[in-house]
């Protein structure tokens, strides 16, 4: 599997030459493949802490949210970085949540943000 450079990462979509403290020992335990728990003060950078890693590897990042404005919100953040990016929530029709999907499948899509709710719905889990 290839797996591109952390700092790589973030200077290409961030535009930051090094990592805050503790957010480069972070990613490479995600990349280590070990279950991490980081926990850091509000604005301390831990969208970072699985954005990289999600952006270094092959596959889609799923990331459990209960807030849809910060989901939006981050979506939109990534986006604006041209990083694939959506978000699936409550509100939502059918259709909507179908082409979500369907780029997901497709691999236009890296980060998946999802409401835990949407994350039990049947079509989500056989998708």
């Amino acid at each position: 599997m290839e797996i591109r450079e952390p700092r790589e990462v973030l200077r290409e979509h961030w535009g930051y030459p090094e990592f805050r403290p503790l957010q480069e020992d972070i990613i490479r335990s995600v990349l280590a493949g070990h279950d991490t728990l980081a926990l850091m003060p509000t604005g301390g950078g831990k969208s970072i802490c699985f954005q990289v890693p999600a952006l270094c590897q092959k596959g889609i990042c799923l990331v459990v949210s209960p807030l849809i404005a910060l989901m939006k919100d981050q979506v939109h953040q990534l986006q604006q970085r041209h990083i694939p990016a959506a978000a699936i929530f409550s509100g939502m029709d059918y259709r909507d949540i179908d082409r979500v999907l369907d780029n997901c499948i497709y691999g236009q899509t890296k980060l998946l943000y999802l409401s835990p709710e949407r994350l039990a719905t049947e079509l989500a889990r056989e998708r």
